[in-house]
């Protein structure tokens, strides 16, 4: 049966949720063309409403939408609302936008993006909710690959391209729901999970979050939206996630790589670049794992799995074929082509820990060389872990550094690439991404991995190196 939400904002708890339905009154969304907007447009057509957006440039997914039938104004007015009768919008869309201002006049319910899912899931029994500062999108994607394989015919929303679903969402038939669940300006608190994992908890989000303890907090909540028959999986090598399940009410499943977790590996090996090991679920052997994707955070991100799959009463066999299969996710070490010898792949690591979990997976791989080319994301982040991302990419044999990805932030710090290059022995910052192409011209061998990195657009070089 479907399930009470609890932490919808008190503004939005009368909203009617067959607002979601009303094929007379046209769901508009702002910002429509961001990775969980666009799949939330195509849910919403699914389900039977009527759906429209606007988007601040024209891309490949709004033309994507526009194709699928769904309307999107290029570039956001006050007169592309008139006739709606709920308006969505990202995290963002400030009130200060001209959509927004128009809706409120005009008293058309607004809802946030993640507000709109929780009522979505509200019409599913089992929700799977996968949050931590890092690894996220991989997780969900590796619960989306086995439960799909297993045939629980899961519906899926997922932060990132994965291949084995053509794209961000999957539309199943079934009472399982699968989601990515984001801790930034706790919109994950807008959920209602039957099942809440947490795979770590880091400092992120400084524009938003006051400190760790405000962070450690918001996923407490989190944790706490479970039913009181639901569960909670967490990383019990992780001090910081331990701290925010300390005490409630719920049942806990830990996993991680200590024996002291419930579900943990032994006789972890490398073959072929990648982890392979037993997996020990509360005290006896569950199966035996082999993964297809680098790095040992993603062995990490495939025990919280496992805990996922026993709670879902998916058989060892099935859970170990569907991650074998699992390949990877859109800009999750994603291999891009073959370059001049070198193999060329793009992540979208942005935080420290994730920079050094990415490199030295690229290092398991055994290339000559892991030459580095990292975009910031954001100047307040720059600005908080400048220290620990000159650190973090010592990592690289070689690092290159292009200018930081504002996003929604001005440059109100006179931080800038060179003040990480810096810090680096030998590394050195660059005017764009033309220039780091040229860089690359100059320094890259036969048998070099060229890993290009952040959360911006740096994934566009690749298209530089001709």
């Amino acid at each position: 049966m479907p399930r009470e939400g609890r932490f919808m904002s008190e503004e939005h708890q009368n909203i009617d949720p067959d607002l979601l339905l009303r094929p007379d009154k046209p769901i508009h969304l702002v910002g429509i063309g961001g990775v969980s907007m666009r799949a939330l447009a195509r849910m919403l057509q699914d389900m039977g409403a009527a759906v429209r957006g606007s988007d601040r440039d024209e891309s490949v997914y709004t033309r994507q939408l526009c194709e699928t039938g769904i309307p999107v104004f290029i570039g956001h007015s006050g007169e592309n609302v008139a006739g709606a009768g709920l308006i969505i919008r990202t995290a963002a869309i400030p009130d200060s936008n001209p959509e927004i201002a128009a809706a409120r006049a005009a008293n058309i319910p607004v809802l946030s993006r993640a507000e709109a899912w929780g009522m979505i899931m509200k019409r599913y029994s089992r929700v799977v909710c996968v949050a931590g500062t890092h690894g996220k999108t991989s997780t969900t994607a590796m619960i989306a690959t086995f439960t799909e394989a297993a045939a629980l015919d899961p519906t899926v929303m997922v932060g990132g391209d994965l291949r084995s679903i053509g794209g961000t969402l999957r539309i199943g038939h079934s009472d399982l729901f699968v989601a990515e669940a984001c801790e930034y300006q706790n919109s994950f608190l807008s959920f209602c999970p039957s099942v809440a994992v947490i795979l770590n908890i880091d400092k992120d989000h400084v524009d938003f979050f006051k400190d760790t303890d405000d962070i450690i907090l918001s996923f407490r909540k989190y944790a706490l939206l479970t039913p009181e028959n639901g569960l909670v999986v967490v990383n019990g090598d992780d001090e910081k996630s331990l701290r925010a399940v300390e005490g409630i009410p719920r049942r806990v499943v830990t996993f991680g790589m200590g024996e002291a977790c419930d579900i943990h590996p032994e006789n972890v090996a490398l073959q072929d670049g990648c982890y392979r090991c037993d997996v020990i679920a509360f005290g006896k052997l569950w199966c035996c794992l082999k993964l297809s994707v680098p790095g040992k955070h993603n062995l990490v991100n495939a025990l919280a799995a496992a805990a996922v799959a026993s709670e879902l009463g998916v058989s060892s066999e099935a859970f170990a074929k569907g991650i074998r299969a699992y390949s990877g996710v859109g800009r999750r070490f994603e291999f891009v082509k073959e370059w001049r010898g070198a193999r060329v792949y793009d992540d979208y690591a942005h935080h420290p820990n994730e920079i050094e979990a990415t490199l030295k997976a690229a290092k398991d791989l055994a290339p000559q060389r892991v030459i580095c080319v990292f975009q910031p994301h954001t100047y307040s982040r720059t600005v908080s872990f400048l220290k620990e991302f000159a650190e973090a990419l010592k990592h690289a044999d070689k690092a290159i550094l292009c200018p930081i990805y504002a996003a929604r932030e001005t440059n109100t710090w006179g931080i800038s690439s060179k003040d990480i290059a810096k810090q680096i022995p030998g590394g050195e910052a660059v005017e764009d991404f033309a220039h780091a192409a040229k860089r690359l011209e100059e320094l890259v061998r036969p048998g070099d991995m060229v890993l290009t990195m952040g959360a911006g657009n740096i994934n566009h070089l690749a298209s530089f190196l001709k």
